[in-house]
C-alpha cells in the first residue's frame, strides 16, 4: 500500500538500508544521549554523524539532537551540527528556534538575525509573541555588541545565590521555627530565575549602583513566586539571583542556555523546571514576560506576559500568579497551625519589598557590598501597610528589623511601632509566636 504526500504524489517505500537505519533511529539516539550525559562528547558526537548521514532530513531528529546537546551545556555543537543541514521549509521552527538560542547563547547576532528573518518568514501565528521575543533579543544583542567597540571591561564570571525558603523566614527561624516547614514527598523542583533587565544601557555599571524600584522587581519577583510555591503540595522551590563580586549581576538579555546548565548543575539534585523572565520599564510603562522550561528536555513550556503602569501593578501581577500557579497545578499543602500563608492583596509593594529585604539579607552575609544596603526601611514599611492582612509582608519587615538590630543599627521608630503593633493582632496570636513576640515587647 503507498501513501500519498503533500504533494499528491506517491510516496515510495524505504530501501532496506533507510529503513535499517530509522528502525536503529532511537536507541541511536538514546545511546549519544548517554554519552553526553557521560561527557564523552567525541562519542556523541560520532553517532550524531552517523545519524546525521542518513536522517538529516528529519526535523525531529534534529530538533532532539539540538536539545540533548543544550541540556547538556555544549551550545557550539549544536551550531556545528544543524547549522550546515536546516533548512527552514524542510525542518521547520521547532530545530530552528534551538538553533536560534544556540546563536544568541554564542552573541552571533548576524547569524541569529538572518535565522530570524527565515522563521518570521514561515508564517505561523503562534509563533509571533516568541519570534518577537527573540527579536527584542537580537537587537539587544546588536547594541551590546556596538557598545563593546567603544568600551573595554574585565571579564566577569557570574554566580547564582540559591534561596530555598521563604526570605523573612531566615531572620525569624530561630524564635519562631513553625512558621514554615520544608514540603515534604515525591516534588518537582522548579528554580524562578532572576528576571533579566531588558533596555540597559550598561548592564555592568548598573549592577555596581544602588538600589531602583526596577532592579528591585527583577530579583523580587523570582522571591515572591519561589516563596508562593514553597507553601504548594507539589514543589520544592528555590529563587536564582546572580552576582559577581561583592555586586549583584543584571542580566541585560534573558536566560541563556548556559545560565540553565549553570543553574541545574549547581542545585543538588538537578531541576525539573526553570522559570525565566524578561522585564522591560518605558518611561513606566512595565512589560514583563515570563517562560516556563522543562530542563530534561530543554524545551519550553509555556510563556506568561503582564503589562502593567504604577496603578495597575497590583491586579496585573496577581493575574500573572493566579496564570502561572494554575497552570503548575499549584495545590495548598497540609500545615501546622502556625503556618499562616496568603496572597498578598497588594503585591508590588511586596515585591519591592523581597528586593529591598535580599539586599540586607546578602550583605549581612558578606555576598554583597554594604551600599548594596537600602538606606531606610520605606520599601519594607509600605508593603507591611499595604498588605495589613497578609503575614509574609509584616514578618519580611520584621526580619529585617531584628537582623538591623543584631547588627546594632539604630531602629526606624515607625517601621519598629508597626511590626510592635501588629504583633499584638489577632493575627499574629495566631501563629504561636511568643518568643518573636517578645524581642518587641
Amino acid at each position: 500500500m503507498e501513501l500519498s504526500s503533500r504533494s499528491g504524489e506517491p510516496t515510495p517505500s524505504p530501501g532496506p538500508e533507510k529503513a535499517a537505519v530509522a528502525g536503529g533511529l532511537m536507541p541511536q539516539l538514546a545511546a549519544a544521549r548517554e554519552k553526553l550525559k557521560s561527557k564523552d562528547l567525541p562519542a556523541a558526537l560520532s553517532l550524531y554523524e552517523s545519524i546525521l548521514a542518513n536522517a538529516s532530513d528529519r526535523s525531529d531528529v534534529l530538533m532532539t539532537i539540538s536539545a540533548d546537546l543544550g541540556t547538556n551545556g555544549y551550545v557550539q555543537e549544536i551550531i556545528e551540527l544543524l547549522a550546515p543541514r536546516y533548512d527552514v521549509e524542510r525542518h521547520g521552527a521547532p530545530a530552528g528556534i534551538n538553533l536560534l538560542q544556540a546563536y544568541l547563547v554564542t552573541r552571533n547576532a548576524e547569524a541569529a538575525q538572518h535565522l530570524l528573518d527565515l522563521l518570521f518568514s514561515l508564517g505561523r501565528p503562534e509563533l509571533e509573541a516568541r519570534l518577537v521575543g527573540f527579536s527584542n533579543a537580537v537587537s539587544e544583542l546588536f547594541i551590546s555588541e556596538t557598545e563593546a567597540e567603544h568600551t573595554t571591561e574585565p571579564e566577569k564570571k557570574i554566580s547564582l545565590v540559591s534561596i530555598s525558603k521563604p526570605l523573612w523566614f531566615y531572620g525569624v527561624e530561630a524564635l519562631a521555627p513553625l512558621l514554615w516547614t520544608r514540603p515534604t514527598g515525591k516534588l518537582r523542583r522548579v528554580a524562578f530565575a532572576q528576571c533579566a533587565l531588558l533596555g540597559l544601557e550598561n548592564s555592568a555599571v548598573s549592577a555596581g549602583q544602588s538600589e531602583n524600584l526596577t532592579v528591585q522587581l527583577c530579583r523580587g519577583l523570582p522571591l515572591w513566586l519561589a516563596e508562593t510555591f514553597s507553601y504548594s503540595a507539589g514543589y520544592a522551590p528555590v529563587a536564582a539571583i546572580g552576582t559577581f563580586g561583592d555586586h549583584y549581576a543584571v542580566f541585560p538579555m534573558e536566560w541563556t542556555a548556559e545560565n540553565l546548565r549553570q543553574l541545574n548543575d549547581s542545585t543538588e539534585g538537578g531541576l525539573d523546571y526553570v522559570v525565566t523572565g524578561t522585564l522591560r520599564n518605558r518611561n513606566d510603562d512595565f512589560e514583563l514576560s515570563m517562560r516556563i522550561w522543562e530542563v530534561k528536555k530543554f524545551r519550553e513550556l509555556k510563556t506568561f506576559s503582564a503589562r502593567w503602569t504604577p496603578t495597575s501593578g497590583d491586579s496585573a501581577l496577581l493575574l500573572l500568579q493566579e496564570q502561572l500557579c494554575k497552570y503548575m497545578e499549584w495545590t495548598a499543602r497540609p500545615a501546622p497551625a502556625q503556618e499562616v500563608y496568603s496572597i498578598p492583596t497588594s503585591p508590588l509593594p511586596y515585591i519591592l519589598s523581597l528586593g529591598a529585604a535580599l539586599s540586607f539579607f546578602l550583605s549581612d552575609k558578606g555576598v554583597l557590598a554594604a551600599s548594596h544596603q537600602p538606606t531606610d526601611l520605606t520599601a519594607l514599611l509600605l508593603a507591611a501597610q499595604a498588605n495589613p492582612a497578609n503575614s509574609t509582608a509584616q514578618f519580611t519587615l520584621i526580619a529585617v528589623l531584628l537582623r538591623l538590630a543584631d547588627l546594632g543599627r539604630a531602629n526606624e521608630p515607625a517601621a519598629f511601632l508597626h511590626a510592635q503593633s501588629w504583633l499584638t493582632s489577632a493575627a499574629a496570636q495566631s501563629c504561636q509566636i511568643p518568643d518573636l513576640q517578645a524581642k518587641f515587647n
